[in-house]
């Protein structure tokens, strides 16, 4: 369970440099953007309508983040759906309720947003980050396919 001081919001204009450092803590070995490409990408998310990055916060301090797309959708009576995306929680914080309090979060809105489903997908095969996205409430009953440009 988080800490009391723990508080969720979405990303603003201000948070870029907190959301680069923890997601280097997702994918460490990925390059670096450049300050212009990193701007223009994050002024390009926070205008996308339906897409919210919520960052979890103690004080001042970023430590868990998750990405919710809402995506309008002409069945199941027009409900829209959702996808979940770059959950991650930097190193020195894990394992004490961070992230999963930021995807509670994310699915909640969703909710309240009229989605009638939440995706998420996971790389992993690590069988704790399974059941940790189990423990979120997500269930492993459909079958994942994707393509990777090369």
């Amino acid at each position: 369970m988080p800490d009391q001081q723990f508080t969720i919001r979405p990303a603003a204009s201000g948070d870029l440099p907190a959301l680069a450092v923890l997601y280097h803590h997702l994918n460490p070995t990925d390059p670096i953007l450049d300050g212009t490409k990193a701007e223009d990408r994050f002024c390009a998310i926070l205008a996308q309508p339906g897409m919210t990055v919520f960052i979890g916060f103690t004080g001042d301090l970023a430590i868990a983040t998750v990405t919710l797309v809402v995506v309008p959708n002409l069945t199941r009576g027009g409900a829209s759906y959702a996808l979940i995306e770059n959950v991650v929680t930097h190193a020195d914080h894990r394992r004490r309720g961070y992230a999963g309090a930021v995807i509670g979060h994310a699915v909640e809105q969703a909710w309240k947003m009229g989605c009638y489903k939440v995706m998420l997908l996971t790389g992993s095969k690590n069988p704790a980050t399974l059941r940790f996205y189990e423990n979120c409430g997500f269930l492993q009953d459909k079958t994942g396919y994707q393509i990777r440009r090369l």
